[in-house]
């Protein structure tokens, strides 16, 4: 079974309820820094880094022996065990380095044409929205951006103002199931059956998702979903997934076309084949993935979830109490849990985003992003395995001082 990691749920066996909760120890993270940018990158368990420093030594002791010989085996084993924890067949499966570079393969193999269009909501990440922009102008398409305003209701309101976008024109709905800049949890089911049905293809960038949200890829209807492991999988950095439905794996075409393409010894799976290898590179952070899914299933992680969105949740609340501004969602609604363990937090309209950012680090040593999004600054939270109380204490009495 996947591990969903259902925020706010209980044990599923004694066994569980054995395990321990990670700390700050765990980590390699500075302790002179308050880290709260877990978001962004993530951050390594030592036990992780350490077998990525390891898989790294055991390639150079004999490179041709690895790269050459053992590569097939050791990725096809880092795959199994990635897609038994997302809901997957291995073979449905492929490593990508990061999300953007995933959805560029996908995007490029589309050859859009003139009308063409691409749904979308104006919540997506930045290199997502340049992707599709260059590529729908160079193609004579379009790329609607749906507006979702803020605060969010519902799910339902959610799915209706997207799905009313969609146009006997449209070719693919692209959702992000966590948006980065506004750290909401979309609910991208019903949009997935909907596009399915429809015979609309249905792309969901799942950065955010993988060990942070419950994710069952049998459950989610989409054709093609993608996520990072290097952020709160954990994972070493350029490790990430990209999944893709049978009958759609024809269609997507190598961004790097090498000797996976009419391979010598093929594979049970030519969608491996074409896009697995792509020459010579480290292949560490995938092997390593292996012991990412193990440090997390061997500890507590439904406890570091669980509490990793309470803090979440808390800090939002002392901020908004500071700044005197509204969440850009609930906690939940009936039909939908829109936070996990990140939050993104109005500040006052007339913050100066670059400069309180850099302010933050270099006075208080708080790492964590500020920005804006659709002219609306925003400071984003992420809590996790080494997030402390006072990590948020040191963020809140920063901001009591900065934004006076």
């Amino acid at each position: 079974m996947p591990h969903t990691g259902i925020v706010g749920g209980g044990s599923e066996s004694s066994s569980v309820a054995a395990m321990t909760v990670p700390t700050r120890d765990d980590f390699l993270l500075d302790p002179d820094v308050v880290f709260l940018n877990h978001g962004s990158f993530g951050a390594t368990p030592k036990v992780v880094f350490d077998e990525y420093q390891r898989l790294q030594l055991a390639m150079e002791r004999n490179p041709v022996e690895w790269l050459g010989r053992r590569a097939d085996d050791l990725m096809a084993a880092a795959r199994a065990d990635v897609a038994a924890y997302v809901g997957a067949a291995a073979d449905d499966l492929v490593f990508f380095p990061n999300p953007t570079t995933a959805i560029n393969m996908v995007a490029k193999s589309l050859h859009l044409a003139p009308g063409d269009e691409i749904v979308t909501t104006d919540h997506e990440y930045g290199a997502m929205d340049r992707t599709w922009r260059k590529l729908t102008a160079e193609a004579g398409a379009t790329y609607v951006r749906v507006p979702i305003p803020v605060p969010v209701t519902t799910a339902t309101d959610f799915v209706e103002r997207v799905w009313s976008a969609v146009t006997a024109r449209t070719r693919v709905l692209f959702l992000s199931h966590l948006t980065s800049a506004t750290a909401l949890a979309f609910p991208v089911h019903e949009l997935c059956r909907r596009a399915r049905a429809a015979g609309i293809l249905a792309i969901v960038d799942g950065a955010h998702v993988p060990a942070h949200i419950p994710l069952d890829l049998r459950t989610l209807d989409c054709d093609i979903y993608t996520g990072a492991l290097h952020k709160w999988m954990c994972a070493p950095k350029g490790c990430s997934f990209l999944w893709a439905r049978p009958d759609v794996q024809p269609m997507l075409q190598p961004l790097v076309v090498s000797w996976g393409w009419e391979s010598d010894h093929p594979g049970p799976s030519q969608f491996v084949d074409h896009h697995e290898w792509q020459g010579t590179r480290d292949l560490a952070p995938f092997l390593a993935a292996s012991a990412a899914v193990r440090f997390v299933t061997s500890h507590d992680w439904a406890a570091v979830q669980t509490e990793g969105h309470h803090r979440t949740l808390r800090a939002r609340a002392r901020i908004d109490e500071l700044t005197g501004l509204g969440a850009l969602s609930p906690d939940a609604t009936p039909d939908h849990q829109w936070i996990g363990q990140l939050a993104s937090i109005r500040l006052p309209a007339d913050t100066d985003v670059v400069a309180l950012k850099a302010r933050l680090f270099d006075e208080y040593r708080i790492e964590v992003p500020v920005h804006r999004w659709n002219d609306i600054p925003l400071l984003r939270i992420s809590c996790t395995a080494h997030t402390t109380d006072h990590d948020v204490d040191a963020l809140v009495v920063a901001l009591r001082s900065e934004l006076r």
